[in-house]
């Protein structure tokens, strides 16, 4: 019996268009083994589109995607485009409209990309859990007095209970799953309102996961601690912005962004759940064929775990795994010369032959 699914391409700007075919033919070849199959509707989302037609998508456009099973984003950002109208007008629209609350960034060091931090070993296996619709990210705020000498902006941050205990209940059933160890990265001695509030939801989420061992760090600590120790963490829970900063940074330290997958859930699976590398657009190699792969090919691997499939989605990640640590092929941002095709097609050669333990 096979199962279908339909799939929201959305290739961006730049690298973006040159990472998703490989991400597609590695779903396509998987599926194969398991009895899936994809069907991908192409969107021209983009920094392009915005320059000529004043707008990053269609008026109806999320209404367009609101029945697929999934969305993947290539990159989003372009010269001549202010990063915050690609954001809003695209990605951030997207994240609050359906819902999808949590981002969830795994950060590991894989065997033959160097870290470098000298404790990052292939022992640094670590979940970054970012609240992904509020908090900081907030559109609550203005300009005031625009060109005088008094000229101020106010920026507020949200943190509602609901909101915040939806990601602390996801975050610490994650960290049950896993090792059953939780950090929540907070501010409470400097920010004097929302974050002791943030503090007082993760006590009692801890009661409510009685088997999770949880503590609190600083966020300005806890970026230390990653960088001398990353090992140390298992799972880490954050606000918008503290969370966009940790993923970032720990996947620095796993080697490199150009390598990291994100995936943007809607836990309920009310909405589709959006996938993206978090390389950005990289306008500088777009259109030479050196685009790293590998961030768009792990989040197909994340987007199979989502869609029910975590056999097939093993099976992705053991084959790109498998390349890094048996052979010197590597695109340019990680020292070597490859091209984009050339990892792609030693990536789909390993789903081909089957994980070792067939």
């Amino acid at each position: 019996m096979t199962t279908r699914y339909r799939i929201a391409l959305i290739p961006g700007d730049g690298i973006g268009a040159e990472v998703l075919p490989p991400a597609c033919a590695v779903l396509d070849a998987v599926g194969k083994r398991h009895g899936l199959t994809f069907a991908y509707d192409m969107l021209d989302w983009s920094c392009e589109r915005y320059l000529s037609e004043g707008a990053m998508m269609p008026a109806d456009g999320l209404e367009r995607i609101r029945h697929h099973d999934a969305i993947l984003l290539g990159a989003v950002g372009w010269p001549g485009v202010p990063d915050h109208v690609s954001l809003w007008g695209l990605l951030i629209p997207i994240r609050r409209q359906f819902r999808q609350y949590v981002n969830l960034r795994p950060i590991k060091v894989l065997q033959g990309v160097p870290s470098p931090v000298a404790k990052a070993t292939s022992d640094v296996d670590l979940v970054v859990v970012r609240e992904n619709v509020e908090g900081e990210y907030s559109e609550i705020g203005g300009r005031l007095n625009r060109g005088f000498p008094d000229e101020m902006a106010v920026q507020e941050a949200v943190f509602t209970r609901p909101g915040v205990e939806r990601i602390l209940d996801y975050a610490f059933t994650t960290a049950q799953q896993r090792n059953g160890d939780l950090v929540s990265a907070t501010k409470s001695n400097g920010i004097v309102h929302t974050m002791p509030f943030w503090d007082e939801l993760v006590r009692e989420a801890g009661e409510r996961f009685p088997h999770v061992a949880w503590r609190q760090e600083h966020i300005d600590a806890l970026v230390a601690k990653i960088v001398l120790d990353p090992a140390r963490f298992d799972v880490i829970v954050g606000s918008n912005l503290f969370g966009d900063i940790l993923s970032d940074l720990a996947a620095a330290v796993a080697g490199s962004i150009g390598i990291a997958p994100a995936a943007n859930l809607n836990p309920e699976r009310e909405y589709p759940s959006m996938f993206e590398p978090v390389h950005g657009s990289a306008p500088d190699i777009a259109g030479q064929g050196i685009a790293n792969p590998l961030g768009a090919i792990w989040c197909a691997a994340m987007m199979l775990d989502h869609l029910g499939h975590p056999e097939a989605g093993a099976e992705v990640f053991d084959a790109f795994s498998s390349v890094l640590a048996t052979t010197d092929v590597r695109t340019p941002d990680l020292g070597g010369t490859a091209g984009t095709k050339d990892f792609t097609r030693l990536v789909l050669e390993g789903i081909a032959h089957g994980r070792p333990s067939e």
